[in-house]
């Protein structure tokens, strides 16, 4: 459980510095990203969970 916090923690620090580095591009990206199909989304999303869990499994050798 504590790696697991170590790992959301750093998550959230990623996902969060370009919010705070560079606010004002986000909105930019933001505003595009509504304009992207939900398709288009879901097939990313499942694309990036796919390679997520290609290198946790990578990683734990």
């Amino acid at each position: 459980m504590e790696f697991f916090l170590c790992v959301l923690g750093m998550v959230m620090i990623v996902e969060g510095l370009p919010y705070f580095a560079f606010p004002e591009k986000m909105k930019f990206w933001v505003q595009k990203v509504l304009e992207i199909p939900d398709s288009s989304l879901r097939w990313f999303g499942f694309v990036l969970m796919l390679t997520g869990l290609a290198l946790i499994y990578l990683g734990r050798d």
